[in-house]
């Protein structure tokens, strides 16, 4: 069989359809007619040798073949995108929204956001710190342009690229509520993964455990393990001066892993946008190294 090489303008035309949910919608983002979009798609069909969509009247839903291959053509334009943002210097301005899990946002804004905000003084960036699960029902809505959010089993769409970390148990430094019974619990309101995985291996343990502190906010965590009202879990990233880390032989299980993904919309994602990406990919990337 020959080499086969994928055109990213037929890769992006898919994504397209698939974002938007339908041709007509794709043609009128991409400025082409529907006609032109169903010949790419024909074609490309015809360089890969699959069905990639079923149509039942007005509605296009993949085939088993079109749901694999919309998650490599998303990674293919993502590292595209990457390069182009890389080696040119697109104008970037407009306003640009963001939405980032509150166990990620101090690291991110003291980071990567403050660098990008000073170098693109144009761009008006909007920030909003909430759950995994509220920042993907925005994205989806058009509330969001771009999120970096846990992953789940569900749905992920949208998702360009992801990675690994394990979550570690926190303790203040002088402090001994780790060593109350029943385990005195800080975490954010309930569906955090973190909260769900410090449940899941104190039970696995046999330790009881109890709410100590709830706060939607990462540093109220972390004033709360200062304050040596109990234990939680971070990332590397948010573990302060004050506290130590836990172990496995003090009674505290290694945490499941967590799968941190970057989703938006290659569709309609701005020049700006773009960059942005292109920012959080490699704090991402870091972070990730840093945890292993």
């Amino acid at each position: 069989m020959p080499h086969v090489n994928l055109p990213t303008d037929l890769l992006r035309t898919f994504v397209s359809i698939v974002d938007l949910r339908g041709y007509t919608k794709a043609a009128e983002v991409l400025g082409r007619t529907q006609p032109a979009i169903s010949l790419q798609m024909s074609r490309l069909q015809s360089l890969l040798d699959c069905k990639l969509f079923e149509s039942s009247g007005r509605k296009v839903t993949l085939t088993e073949q079109g749901e694999t291959l919309v998650v490599f053509a998303r990674q293919i334009l993502r590292l595209n995108d990457q390069v182009v943002a890389k080696f040119t210097d697109p104008a970037a301005d407009g306003a640009l929204r963001l939405g980032l899990p509150t166990d990620f946002a101090v690291e991110f804004l003291q980071g990567a956001l403050n660098g990008f905000t000073g170098a693109h003084e144009n761009v008006a960036l909007e920030v909003r710190c909430d759950l995994s699960r509220n920042l993907l029902e925005l994205l989806h809505n058009d509330h969001l342009d771009i999120a970096v959010a846990l992953l789940t089993t569900g749905d992920n769409q949208y998702l360009a690229d992801s990675w690994e970390q394990r979550p570690i148990w926190a303790a203040a430094k002088s402090g001994n509520a780790c060593n109350k019974s029943p385990v005195p619990i800080i975490c954010h309101p309930q569906g955090c993964e973190y909260r769900d995985r410090m449940i899941a291996a104190l039970a696995k343990a046999r330790r009881s455990w109890r709410f100590a502190y709830i706060s939607p906010d990462i540093s109220g965590l972390q004033q709360a393990v200062n304050a040596d009202l109990g234990v939680t879990a971070l990332t590397r990233k948010t573990l302060g001066p004050q506290m130590r880390t836990l172990t496995e032989a003090e009674g505290f299980p290694p945490l499941d892993i967590i799968r941190i993904g970057l989703f938006y919309k290659q569709t309609t994602l701005s020049d700006a946008g773009r960059l942005l990406v292109s920012t959080l990919l490699e704090r991402l990337e870091e972070a990730a190294g840093a945890s292993h």
